[in-house]
């Protein structure tokens, strides 16, 4: 093939982006056919949280960017012929009642059908709503309730039979025949049962794999991040607050090279103690368990990163700021709170590591000053925003323990340290793009060892190391400290290790 054929195959290859409409339009398109972010993403094979991004600005890419368009185009044609009157009914879009868009005011008029005596009181909305009658959607309102005006169109079920009279109470409703069962969540009811979506997923890979445990759980870590972030939709239903999955963030959460960092510090201790006192020490390294999964238990901006300036803060939100950190004066004994670092002056941290300066200078503990604060992106923050999904994962974890379920456990494990890591810029997660969670989030595991250290020393034990999220080594009869175990709240001994020389003969103190 010549130079010139491989150009023309290049361009007779090559293909033109398919347009879409505006963020917004896409939102209304979908909500005009009362069809649920759900709803469509199984339609095109992808997570509800993906198409609710691309409802805010996100553009798809490849297939998935055509069937999307399709999507689109689809929704606006049956829009248009419900607004036109036509009745379209194609089956190849479902068999959802046709309804106007949002903002349609040329849907056709059925005054003259409207019930006797209230012709005066009937309305076209702007935008269909649930009958009163049948729930379905009409586009007229008489009285000033929603329903529709032909009873053709209405399927409204049959009447109830008359209460009975109030000296006989009607009989308590049977349970266990076909009823929703509720529990309260806070000012709201919920479903008593929800789906178990990791106990199915495992079953399906075990199914799948004839028992194989091997190639199961090869099969659902690989599949570890798209299940995290379905587990997320799932605990996310009914919450109180809409996450932004994909804002602005500003130069200083970007990184600075292709394989560079960007310029968050996250506080990672490596630190050992300089010096223990004359003779031989018995050392145990303890594993702290899941500690990205308490971890997830931390305050996290909801919105979009906003910046300010002022030594300042506002425990209500949560981001990053540009500090200067304290003079830390308890190495000895501790490891400094801003982890392992050499540079003097001020540096970006996050707020689980302010949040501990701050602690730590207060009169409770003044084992340091106050960090003066420079500036600050931050926004809105809760500290519950993944408490669902932090205790989904969690139960999962502890039920497989018991059960030896060491499948469970793998890909449990998978699904949450894999989403932490990939919610950066990352390609195997374009779902949830907040590196400021990223960096919170991994902080928070590196104060949570902190804490420990620090209980470990104020119960009498001697801190040698306190390595990275998971690892303390300490001496001393750490059991009366710490329950031992392989739950969250526990520890397990990674290694025992003796450091220092033999005491001097006649001491009383010669090893075994």
């Amino acid at each position: 093939m010549s130079d010139f054929d491989a150009i023309d195959a290049l361009l007779a290859s090559a293909r033109q982006e398919v347009p879409l409409p505006p963020a917004e339009e896409r939102r209304a398109l979908r909500e005009g056919l009362n069809l649920s972010r759900t709803e469509v993403a199984q339609a095109l094979g992808v997570s509800p949280s993906t198409v609710g991004g691309w409802e805010t600005g996100r553009e798809p890419a490849g297939e998935v960017r055509e069937r999307y368009a399709y999507f689109l185009d689809g929704a606006r044609s049956k829009l248009a012929a419900a607004a036109a009157g036509t009745g379209d009914s194609d089956a190849t879009t479902g068999t959802r009642p046709a309804t106007a868009a949002s903002g349609d005011h040329d849907a056709p008029d059925h005054a003259d059908h409207a019930p006797a005596g209230q012709d005066d009181d009937v309305d076209t909305l702007a935008a269909p709503r649930p009958c009163v009658l049948c729930g379905q959607p009409a586009l007229h309102q008489v009285a000033g309730f929603p329903q529709h005006l032909n009873a053709d169109d209405c399927g409204t079920p049959s009447p109830a039979p008359p209460a009975p009279a109030a000296s006989t109470p009607a009989p308590p409703a049977r349970q266990g025949h076909g009823g929703v069962k509720v529990v309260p969540a806070g000012r709201r009811l919920k479903t008593a049962e929800t789906p178990d979506l990791i106990g199915s997923a495992v079953a399906a890979a075990l199914a799948t794999h004839a028992g194989d445990v091997s190639a199961a759980t090869a099969a659902l870590v690989k599949r570890a991040i798209p299940d995290a972030m379905a587990l997320l939709d799932e605990t996310r239903k009914g919450g109180r607050y809409d996450v932004i999955a994909h804002p602005w963030l500003p130069d200083i959460l970007r990184k600075q090279s292709a394989r560079g960092a960007d310029r968050i510090w996250e506080a990672r201790p490596r630190w050992t103690r300089p010096e223990l006192p004359p003779g031989r020490h018995e050392v145990t390294a303890l594993d702290i368990n899941g500690a990205y999964l308490s971890a997830l238990k931390t305050h996290l901006p909801l919105g979009q990163l906003e910046h300010s300036t002022g030594n300042r803060h506002d425990r209500r939100r949560a981001g990053v700021h540009l500090i200067t950190p304290p003079a830390w004066e308890h190495d000895a004994v501790l490891p400094n709170p801003i982890g392992s670092r050499d540079e003097p002056g001020p540096l970006w941290v996050t707020e689980p590591t302010l949040r501990l300066l701050l602690r730590l200078s207060g009169p409770r503990y003044a084992l340091c000053d106050p960090p003066e604060i420079h500036e600050s992106w931050t926004s809105g923050a809760t500290e519950s925003l993944l408490e669902k999904f932090r205790v989904a994962l969690r139960d999962a974890r502890d039920r497989a323990i018991a059960e030896d379920d060491e499948v469970t456990l793998e890909y449990v494990k998978a699904m949450y340290s894999k989403f932490v890591s990939t919610m950066g810029e990352s390609n195997y997660n374009r779902e949830l793009y907040r590196t400021d969670w990223m960096h919170l989030i991994r902080s928070q595991a590196f104060v949570n060892l902190w804490w420990k250290a620090h209980r470990a020393h104020d119960e009498g034990l001697t801190v040698v190391r306190a390595m990275g999220t998971d690892e303390l080594h300490v001496t001393g009869d750490w059991r009366a400290v710490f329950p031992e175990g392989r739950g969250v709240t526990e520890v397990k001994v990674k290694d025992v290790y003796t450091v220092g020389d033999p005491a001097p003969a006649g001491t009383g103190h010669e090893p075994d």
